[in-house]
């Protein structure tokens, strides 16, 4: 059979017109390929899960993702700034306003839409001594009476299990020591907080009074129920640090645990985000519930912490919300065009 040359030539420009359309079209589902990205997060392992959900949505525009770098807060802000990495899925705001200024703030990051919202934080103790002694404020500990009641090394003044160095809850807490006059009563603990925390625990269920901090989401409060088990704490007046310092944490039903409720953000190099607006958009519109972070992160104190584990459970998520998930695919692939 001999085809005609002209419909030989018009077959061949169709079929390239097909091909340049499926060009444009994989273009359009992916326009992250061929671009790198480097996750960031502290040194909290319960991070992995919100930071992995990330991770997939920007495999699933085309991004390459390398695996996550650990840094502490402080450090992440500056090396996301400088393009050194590429973003953060746990920036607190307003608890970290002082590392987003120190970077360079809004000139060279980017922080819009909120990931995850209501992250609480503050000072515990058991119900059992609180409610023995009739304890509700921080400012009690000023009395070393009931200071000693929570002391676990023998010394005469209350432990507290406090904020690993660079996480930023340890400014807040190292202000409010001083700013309540707990300097004298008071030992703030650092360390590892995983391991100060178990501590705690074991304490906890020998039937011992505990003092410590901690915040929301985490797994911390569902094996120690605040209500419960625990009661938080209410602090003298509101006092922060920095550039918190103009803050009240008074709640509307009058009662002030002494930090601000706090949004987790993406936080992003700002330049990515202007070349990359799909990525931007993504950023932007994800949304997580504090309650699902609280529920995976309990998985992994129950003992399903590996990084597959993790894997798992970021995959379950996206299985369990496909259409949400598919929807900040869709506004990220819009807001490429």
């Amino acid at each position: 059979m001999h085809t005609h040359p002209l419909k030989a030539r018009r077959l061949l420009a169709a079929t390239a017109l097909a091909f340049g359309l499926a060009g444009t079209a994989m273009a359009e589902s992916m326009p992250g390929k061929g671009i790198e990205v480097q996750p960031l997060k502290s040194s909290i392992a319960e991070e992995t899960f919100q930071t992995e959900l990330v991770m997939k949505a920007l495999e699933a525009l085309g991004y390459t993702v390398k695996p996550i770098k650990e840094v502490e807060y402080p450090t992440a802000h500056i090396a996301i700034a400088n393009g050194d990495a590429t973003f953060m899925a746990d920036h607190w705001n307003p608890m970290h306003a002082d590392f987003y200024k120190n970077a360079g703030g809004d000139a060279k990051l980017s922080r819009k839409g909120v990931y995850s919202d209501n992250a609480a934080q503050g000072y515990l103790i058991d119900k059992k001594t609180a409610d023995q002694y009739k304890i509700t404020n921080i400012g009690q500990f000023k009395d070393p009476k009931i200071a000693k009641l929570f002391d676990a090394d023998g010394d005469g003044k209350a432990d507290l299990t406090g904020c690993n160095p660079g996480w930023g809850c340890e400014a807040v807490i190292e202000h409010q020591l001083t700013a309540f006059k707990l300097r004298n009563t008071v030992t703030h603990q650092q360390g590892s907080y995983s391991a100060l925390i178990a501590d705690t625990i074991t304490r906890y269920k020998a039937g011992k009074p505990v003092f410590y901090y901690t915040w929301t989401p985490y797994w911390v409060s569902a094996q120690l129920k605040p209500g419960t088990d625990v009661v938080w704490l209410e602090v003298p007046f509101s006092s922060l640090p920095g550039e918190q310092a103009k803050l009240d944490t008074k709640l509307s039903n009058g009662k002030n645990y002494g930090f601000v409720v706090n949004k987790q953000q993406i936080v992003a190099n700002k330049a990515f985000v202007e070349k990359n607006p799909a990525a931007g958009k993504l950023f932007e519109v994800m949304k997580l519930p504090i309650s699902d972070i609280n529920a995976q992160n309990n998985r992994m104190a129950q003992g399903e912490n590996t990084a597959a584990d993790i894997t798992r459970h970021t995959e379950g998520w996206i299985k369990a919300h496909q259409k949400a998930f598919d929807q900040w695919l869709a506004q990220a692939r819009a807001a490429a065009k």
